[in-house]
């Protein structure tokens, strides 16, 4: 009786020729993703249960949903070395790695530059910068799928460019045609008991919640005095 077809999780299963420092690197570039997803958006949803970061995040699932769909369609092949990585059994076509970081990039530096949100109190002209290191991620991501032998070059361009086009769309969506049912949404019955909160109105979100803290603080301490 022949063995099971047995398959892996590849949530974290980047692999990479043992003594390639390179390679090393970039294996961990290519969990870039996973870590946006799970450390950033997840411990913000817990801490600060923010819409403008929940409709952010909410983009990303839709963008995924739509790459995956995609890649059923097309059905295109990823490079030869997918036999080495175990992974001909999935589709290439588009990089859902590169479409991911792209999004990212591309809705993170319309937050900034549009100063929604709410964390650097800059002058506009020093948002680029900050918007300087997504892109790097992105690039690298990019980079790393290719390296590595999970995608061709075609591939993650095009996720590339699937990514800023989605990015860009759904950034133009929320922010012209949702933001106005933020306030119906914080005063929902489901934002009371989540403490659902929308910030993109104050200039300064991690001055404003320090200033606050600390004046709650001396009220505190003047009652107990």
């Amino acid at each position: 009786m022949p063995p099971p077809h047995l398959r892996a999780i590849t949530l974290t299963n980047v692999r990479y020729e043992r003594g390639d420092q390179l390679g090393h690197f970039l294996a961990w570039v290519s969990l870039v993703p996973i870590f946006i997803s799970l450390g950033g958006f997840v411990s913000h949803f817990i801490f600060h249960r923010e819409l403008q970061a929940m409709f952010f995040a909410l983009g990303l699932l839709i963008s995924q949903v739509i790459s995956e769909l995609t890649r059923a369609a097309v059905r295109q092949a990823r490079p030869e070395a997918c036999a080495l990585l175990e992974t001909c059994d999935s589709h290439g076509w588009p990089s859902s790695h590169s479409q991911y970081m792209f999004f990212f990039a591309s809705y993170f530096s319309f937050l900034t530059i549009k100063g929604l949100g709410g964390v650097w109190d800059t002058e506009r002209s020093n948002r680029w910068a900050i918007c300087f290191l997504p892109w790097c991620l992105a690039f690298l991501t990019m980079l790393s799928r290719v390296y590595l032998g999970y995608h061709t070059v075609g591939q993650v361009f095009d996720g590339a460019g699937m990514g800023i086009v989605l990015g860009a769309a759904w950034f133009r969506v929320v922010n012209s045609m949702l933001y106005r049912y933020f306030p119906k949404i914080e005063e929902s019955k489901f934002g009371r008991m989540f403490y659902i909160r929308d910030t993109s109105h104050i200039p300064n979100v991690l001055k404003f919640e320090y200033d606050n803290a600390r004046a709650a603080r001396k009220n505190m301490d003047s009652k107990c005095s």
